[in-house]
């Protein structure tokens, strides 16, 4: 096999990597300060949103974003204490990825690398915005994807 056929085969190979990830849109707002701070102490309760998207930037680029939207209530008086809105992206490099494997890559692989980006940046605001960090628990998104897929099928029948 001489060097150009080496370099022919490696070109044909499957390549994956991230090339740049960054902040698409933030938003904290703490509409209560600064009297949310001075009310009894007791557990916050939280509505966690969260959603995926995807579109292709050229033939071997993408773009991933993660959009994650919390809503955290004082749970005595149901006070809003606060809003977070956050949309972490993603760019990817992929070529030569089977078809099929496509939507799982995109659906399942990528967010899984921006989630511990988004879930730090999460707690920091949480931070700066006077009240604890707001750690997020781990999430399977292999089993929301599979999920959204089976809901997707069931619709169609």
């Amino acid at each position: 096999m001489t060097d150009h056929n080496v370099q022919d085969a490696d070109t044909d190979a499957p390549a994956f990597s991230l090339q740049k990830i960054y902040v698409k849109d933030i938003s904290f707002e703490n509409p209560n300060a600064p009297g949310i701070y001075t009310l009894p102490a007791s557990q916050p309760k939280f509505e966690i949103n969260m959603g995926v998207a995807h579109k292709q930037v050229d033939a071997d680029h993408w773009e991933v974003s993660l959009k994650i939207s919390i809503t955290s209530h004082e749970s005595q008086n149901e006070q809003l204490l606060f809003e977070i809105e956050i949309e972490h992206a993603a760019v990817f490099y992929i070529r030569h990825i089977d078809e099929e494997q496509m939507p799982i890559l995109l659906g399942v692989e990528c967010p899984t690398i921006i989630f511990p980006y988004a879930r730090q940046l999460i707690s920091q605001l949480t931070i700066d915005g006077g009240f604890m960090p707001l750690l997020l628990e781990p999430v399977n998104f292999r089993a929301l994807f599979e999920n959204s897929r089976a809901q997707a099928e069931h619709q169609v029948h």
